[in-house]
C-alpha cells in the first residue's frame, strides 16, 4: 500500500470522527472532534513527508498528547462550574444596570460576572428618574423573576 493512501485514510478517518461529533451534538465532550483533528493532522504530516510511519506516528503522538495532557484542561475550560444549576436560583439576587431599562424597553444588568438582558417588572417602584420606572446605568436592581434568558427586575 502506498504511503499516500494510508495518510489519506488517516485524514478521512479524522474527518469522519469530526462529523460524527457534530452529528452527536457534542455529547462526547468534543473528544471525537479533537481526536479526529489529531488523526487528520497526523495524516497530513505523513503526506508532507511521504511516509506511512511518520503519518501513523504523528497521528498516534498527537492523539496521545491530547489524551494525556490537554483533555483534562479542555474539559475544565468547557465546564460551567460556579454557576447556578437553575436560573430560578437568580431570583432575589441584586445586580447593577449597565444599559438603561425603561418601561417597554429592555436593557442589561450585570449579575455577578455575567451580563443579562433585563426588563422591568410590572408595578416596579419608581427609582426617582424623570421617566417613571426607568433604571439608569449604575442603579441597583433586584431580580424578581426569570423569563427564558431575560431577568425581570424591580
Amino acid at each position: 500500500m502506498r504511503a499516500s493512501t494510508v495518510n489519506y485514510l488517516l485524514i478521512a478517518l479524522g474527518g469522519v470522527m469530526i462529523i460524527a461529533e457534530l452529528l452527536l451534538g457534542a455529547i462526547t465532550g468534543f473528544d471525537l472532534a479533537l481526536l479526529g483533528g489529531a488523526i487528520a493532522a497526523g495524516g497530513a504530516v505523513g503526506l508532507y513527508f511521504d511516509s506511512v510511519r511518520v503519518g501513523l506516528f504523528s497521528a498516534g503522538g498527537l492523539s496521545l498528547v491530547y489524551v494525556v495532557f490537554l483533555r483534562k484542561w479542555i474539559r475544565m475550560k468547557l465546564s460551567a462550574t460556579g454557576r447556578p444549576a437553575l436560573v430560578q436560583e437568580l431570583v432575589g439576587r441584586t445586580g447593577v444596570v449597565t444599559v438603561r431599562i425603561a418601561p417597554h424597553e429592555a436593557g442589561q444588568v450585570k449579575l455577578e460576572d455575567e451580563i443579562w438582558r433585563a426588563t422591568l417588572a410590572d408595578g416596579a417602584p419608581d427609582s426617582g428618574a424623570p421617566e417613571s420606572g426607568t433604571r439608569e446605568p449604575g442603579a441597583t436592581v433586584t431580580v424578581a423573576a426569570v423569563d427564558g434568558v431575560t431577568l425581570i427586575v424591580k
